[in-house]
């Protein structure tokens, strides 16, 4: 699909287009069992560096991903940074609008309390 044809689907469209190039490619990933990938290590490499990702499994189970230095780097760069360090942040990337304290009346504590 080509940007221009991008630019015309909806929201809902969008997500559905980019969800159905992620399945495709989840399932063009090549899984190596965790034995095969120790023992042919260069081959495993050499594939991430061509084909791109590789799933390694542990008893048949998805557990981790191999993926070239540029794709890990783009990824990263994407990634957002969580609620927590937004507020800790030294430089908030918006100006955050802090009301004034202290110019509400406290009440003060009575006997009954």
């Amino acid at each position: 699909m080509n940007d221009s044809a991008e630019s015309i689907l909806t929201g809902s469209e969008q997500m559905t287009s980019l969800t159905t190039s992620y399945q495709i490619r989840v399932n063009l990933m090549k899984s190596w069992p965790v034995q095969d990938a120790k023992a042919r290590f260069s081959e495993f490499l050499k594939a991430s560096l061509t084909e791109g990702p590789q799933v390694v499994t542990l008893r048949g189970v998805e557990t981790a991903v191999l993926v070239p230095m540029s794709e890990w780097r783009s990824l990263c760069g994407r990634a957002r940074p969580g609620l927590k360090a937004l507020l800790l942040a030294a430089n908030p990337p918006h100006d955050l609008v802090v009301p004034a304290r202290g110019k509400l009346r406290r009440r003060t504590p009575s006997e009954d309390d």
